[in-house]
């Protein structure tokens, strides 16, 4: 159990999350975050409030007057343009830290000037940047230029507010390239948390393979049906979304969807899977972490948070040991089945202690114990900065110097 030092358990803390509409990676880091603040204060766009985790349900959430407008939780994407200005009437003048969880927009929020502002960053926002070519090629003619326009400028104010945060936190070294590339500011990575101490390692399996996670096109899932489909290998497709019915339709025989299913049930689908199939490229992939955390190799697409997470041999002769997965070079059905191939020839290599023993570097408490180090450190960095001199004292961890920046905002509405 990972304790609050005194100093930061006396610090006024906000944190900032850009929706809670659905649980995934980014709302398990603020549930993680408000877990180690008991004292933070959280903010954001929209609440679903049946959405919300259990722990979170009990925690007042300030949210902006986004949450008035009819079906916002349901189409809070349409009111990009409305994003900023929501963000920056929250009223965070008497806070000491700040913390924003960024995905969509959360880090452009106005901070006073002596508070400390950090922004963990799952990614910046894909449909502005690197993707948005993708999202706007299955966009209606009339959505299309609505959206290219709106994003023209949402891109000038991503940028921009990029310069109000002091610290990033990237999660995985893949993200802190894009960090880089597209707000020219240099990160920390410290990788998500993932309940791994909850799993277990499991000597038997079914013969399924498994894919979990929301149904949208950059995930690819498609391809994971096509070669499972063609080979017929049984998958079971855990999860949701806009890509279902399409999927459905390519499906073959062998091919289950299982929808949105209890945490008890998922976790006994990571433990009883053949292989975990991760044809997508994700930021980090807290999902892929979980079966390798019940000891179930994973085949990924060899880019992205994959390269950091998955000890993935790239052929039958790679010269590797202990593998925990393997790669596949080009996200198209042949190279996916030539990597179910591989893995099914190479099985002996998975063992599932050793990959269990991998993913244990991503529990939670190494999470618990990096954030706290980290924000020590830029706190007592800040406290010497903005003139505050009162020390943290922590571990010495690496860390960037700030920017400053300074705002106030006005005062948002509740949701209790």
């Amino acid at each position: 159990m990972i304790h609050l030092p005194p100093q930061l358990a006396k610090l006024r803390v906000a944190i900032i999350h850009y929706w809670f509409v659905a649980y995934g990676g980014g709302e398990r880091v603020v549930e993680a975050l408000a877990e180690l603040f008991p004292q933070a204060d959280l903010f954001s766009l929209v609440v679903d409030k049946p959405s919300l985790t259990a722990s979170l349900q009990k925690r007042t959430i300030h949210t902006s007057f986004l949450q008035n407008v009819p079906w916002a939780c349901k189409y809070h994407r349409h009111f990009l343009l409305l994003q900023p200005l929501a963000l920056e009437q929250f009223d965070l003048r008497s806070y000491d830290l700040v913390i924003s969880s960024e995905s969509g927009p959360a880090k452009g929020v106005i901070t006073s000037p002596h508070t400390c502002s950090i922004c963990y960053c799952h990614s910046p926002m894909r449909y502005l940047w690197d993707m948005s070519s993708e999202y706007t090629r299955t966009m209606g003619p009339i959505v299309r230029p609505v959206f290219t326009l709106a994003s023209h400028y949402m891109r000038m104010w991503d940028y921009a507010s990029a310069g109000r945060v002091d610290y990033f936190v990237a999660n995985s070294q893949f993200v802190a390239s894009r960090i880089r590339k597209y707000y020219r500011r240099e990160s920390t990575v410290i990788h998500p948390p993932v309940n791994i101490a909850a799993s277990e390692a499991q000597p038997n399996t079914d013969d399924y393979y498994l894919s979990v996670g929301r149904l949208v096109s950059y995930k690819r899932i498609d391809l994971a049906v096509e070669a499972c489909t063609r080979m017929g290998r049984p998958l079971h497709i855990v999860g949701d979304g806009p890509e279902y019915r399409a999927l459905k339709r390519m499906a073959g025989p062998t091919i289950r969807f299982l929808g949105t299913i209890p945490e008890e049930e998922l976790q006994a689908q990571f433990a009883n899977c053949r292989a975990f199939l991760l044809p997508g490229e994700e930021d980090f992939g807290i999902a892929p972490v979980e079966a390798q955390g019940h000891g179930r190799p994973v085949i990924a697409f060899g880019s992205g948070g994959a390269l950091e997470t998955v000890r993935g041999i790239w052929n039958a002769d790679t010269l590797l040991s202990e593998p925990t997965g393997v790669f596949f070079e080009e996200q198209s059905v042949d190279s996916l089945m030539g990597a179910i191939v591989t893995f099914e020839a190479s099985r002996h290599r998975f063992l599932s202690r050793t990959i269990r023993a991998h993913a244990l570097q991503f529990d939670r408490e190494h999470f618990a114990e990096r954030i706290l180090n980290f924000v020590s450190e830029a706190m007592n960095q800040w406290s010497v900065r903005s003139g505050q001199l009162h020390e943290i004292t922590s571990r010495p961890v690496p860390i960037l110097m700030p920017k400053r920046s300074s705002g106030i905002g006005s005062p948002a509405e509740t949701l209790q």
